[in-house]
């Protein structure tokens, strides 16, 4: 396979590894935001508790679609590793989110419920971008290249700086090649 074509391959993978990232993340966010203002509606739990609360319970149905969905594909051998590190990179993803609605909240005083919506917004954006990088690179990690090829026939694997990639097999066509 060319270079060119190898790209190509690889940058369709990361697409659809990025939409489903954001399918997930999606579900996550409705969950979030709805939980968030549940809590604010009708408890006494302070905007950033309760905004801490709502993540935790995102946090833990996103598992379930990155580990069965996003990322079934992946080594699924070091089971308490992965959901040690999920939960760890999880946590700083929520303090990053967590982070931006108390700045906005004791910071600057913006806690009205239109405040609180946007501010948490943002801090999952930011947050998103950190998690996504993370679990891709540390939780949900790339099968080595003989047990790729094992879970995905008709695929061949090939490592590139540590990390193995997934490319679908092209059967050479009887035209000449230049």
């Amino acid at each position: 396979m060319s270079e060119r074509g190898s790209l190509r391959t690889r940058l369709e993978l990361l697409a659809r590894e990025v939409a489903k990232f954001g399918v997930v993340g999606g579900v996550g966010l409705v969950v979030n935001i709805v939980v968030s203002n549940l809590l604010w509606r009708y408890t006494v739990i302070p905007t950033v508790r309760a905004g801490l609360l709502a993540t935790l319970v995102a946090i833990l149905g996103n598992y379930i679609g990155f580990r069965y969905w996003t990322y079934r594909d992946r080594d699924k051998s070091g089971r308490t590793r992965e959901l040690t590190l999920f939960l760890l990179f999880s946590a700083v993803g929520a303090v990053i989110e967590t982070g931006v609605l108390y700045t906005a909240t004791y910071g600057f005083g913006w806690n009205s419920p239109v405040q609180s919506n946007v501010f948490k917004i943002l801090g999952i954006g930011i947050a998103t971008l950190f998690r996504f990088w993370s679990y891709r690179t540390w939780v949900f990690r790339a099968l080595p290249v003989v047990e790729a090829a094992k879970a995905s026939p008709g695929a061949e694997g090939f490592v590139k700086q540590g990390r193995t990639e997934q490319v679908p097999r092209v059967e050479a066509d009887s035209a000449v090649r230049r």
